[in-house]
């Protein structure tokens, strides 16, 4: 295997509640190369959410390390696992999670102004062109359809060219027909952008597209797919 771009050794999560300390993720080991996709499936409870916040530096573990781009997160304090995301991290959420203040060219072009990109409108607008919304570049999000927005927020993600992408349930919001188009159209920018795709679903039809898949029961790895 070529060096990872993503991995989690021994990584194990623990929580207070009244009942006393709750391990909500067990000893998990994994290992992801740049343009690999893994799914992470399980009930609601399994800890799969747990994991995706661990693997993005937006939690830390009790136990274990999580490793992005050869750096511990746990040897990186808050702003500086907020820059290793920003250089190497993409995000799309259930809830696509756009300003609406902003138009759709507005919503791509953000992360790009931020990191200082002179070219931000012209890379903004390929992206959104590339996704089917060459003529919805002005619109806000209370005028585009669910999917519509789902594409300006995969268009957003993808502008500052991560290394890895994480998606929580990507489609959960869209009827199955929207879906289906909305995860074709992430298969096909993690293959020709060679960026990591790490998904969390409930659909096992999606979870089955990736090249890997691992599945939670009560924060218990009960199950891996390899290539």
């Amino acid at each position: 295997m070529t060096s990872s771009i993503l991995a989690a050794r021994n990584l194990s999560k623990v929580v207070s509640s009244a009942e006393g300390e709750l391990t909500i993720l067990h000893d998990l080991d994994l290992d992801l190369s740049k343009g690999d996709s893994l799914a992470i499936v399980g009930s609601s409870g399994s800890g799969k959410s747990t994991l995706l916040g661990l693997l993005a530096g937006l939690d830390l573990p009790s136990a274990g390390a999580v490793l992005l781009a050869g750096n511990n997160l746990s040897e990186l304090d808050e702003d500086q696992r907020a820059r290793l995301r920003a250089e190497h991290v993409g995000f799309v959420f259930q809830s696509f999670q756009l300003l609406d203040s902003l138009n759709a060219l507005e919503n791509v072009m953000l992360p790009l102004e931020l990191e200082g990109h002179a070219d931000a409108r012209q890379r903004a607008r390929a992206l959104l062109e590339r996704v089917g919304l060459g003529q919805r570049l002005t619109h806000y999000p209370r005028q585009l359809s669910g999917g519509e927005q789902q594409r300006v927020a995969i268009a957003r993600a993808f502008a500052a060219e991560p290394d890895v992408l994480f998606a929580d349930e990507p489609t959960g919001n869209l009827d199955s027909h929207t879906g289906e188009r909305i995860s074709d159209l992430l298969f096909q920018l993690n293959q020709e952008r060679g960026t990591t795709l790490v998904l969390v679903t409930h659909d096992e039809r999606l979870a089955h597209r990736c090249q890997r898949l691992i599945r939670l029961e009560a924060g218990h790895l009960i199950d891996r797919v390899e290539p």
